[in-house]
């Protein structure tokens, strides 16, 4: 089952965004809320989530705090500007509905996509960077939803608290690859556009990635603006 949100297209560029919201809103209206409790996973369905051939996806488990695997999208409708996820509850017919202006949101939704460059200005002011399992990472939509940076991927969680946003980040592996939750997730190989301050720990982290790509990305972003004869950053 691929589901097109509002919470998995947060770091592509607004006018999708908004695109996306008005569907997963249109698809709210449609469907109404369902509280029925899922059916299990089915063994087609889980293997198909155990093979995706593309990349690594995460998921955190059969459970999570109580609440079984409701879902997971389906190969066949794989979208590459959603990514691939996975799903945790019991309000079914709200699937990818982040928060879902509902009275039943998921709890949590873990959805894996190829990172696409952006700047995180739109995840707006309250937005905090730091570290997860040793990758950068943002945390916004007051404490519910995350973004992890790791490998060539964005692993974005989306949640009904912190707390369980935070807990989900601390159980992550993948479903398809050889992983543990308690091993750190793989530096990402490009530099994330972090907004707002960046401790000390995240700019050492991301002065460290491989192949210096925060590095190469500040000269070459100096360059540009240089070229154009726009004012450099830290004027």
């Amino acid at each position: 089952m691929t589901v097109v949100t509002a919470a998995t297209t947060a770091k592509h560029p607004r006018s999708r965004r908004l695109w996306l919201l008005a569907a997963a809103c249109a698809a709210l209206v449609l469907a109404g809320c369902g509280t029925s409790q899922p059916k299990p996973v089915s063994a087609t369905e889980l293997a198909e989530a155990q093979t995706f051939p593309y990349f690594r996806v995460y998921w955190v488990g059969p459970t999570f705090d109580g609440y079984k695997l409701a879902g997971t999208d389906e190969l066949k409708s794989y979208n590459p500007v959603v990514g691939d996820g996975v799903y945790y509850g019991d309000c079914v017919q709200n699937k990818g509905i982040f928060a879902g202006g509902s009275s039943c949101p998921l709890p949590l939704q873990v959805t894996t996509v190829v990172y696409a460059k952006h700047n995180n200005e739109s995840f707006g002011r309250q937005q905090r960077n730091l570290l997860l399992r040793g990758a950068p990472a943002t945390i916004y939509n007051e404490g519910k939803a995350l973004e992890i940076y790791s490998g060539r991927l964005s692993i974005d969680i989306f949640s009904d608290t912190l707390q369980h946003a935070l807990q989900a980040a601390a159980q992550l592996r993948p479903i398809n690859a050889p992983g543990s939750a308690s091993a750190p997730l793989p530096p990402p190989v490009f530099c994330p556009e972090l907004s707002g301050p960046i401790p000390a720990a995240v700019a050492h982290a991301l002065a460290s990635l491989p192949a210096h790509v925060c590095q190469r990305s500040d000269a070459q972003e100096t360059y540009t603006r240089t070229l154009n004869h726009e004012p450099l950053l830290s004027d």
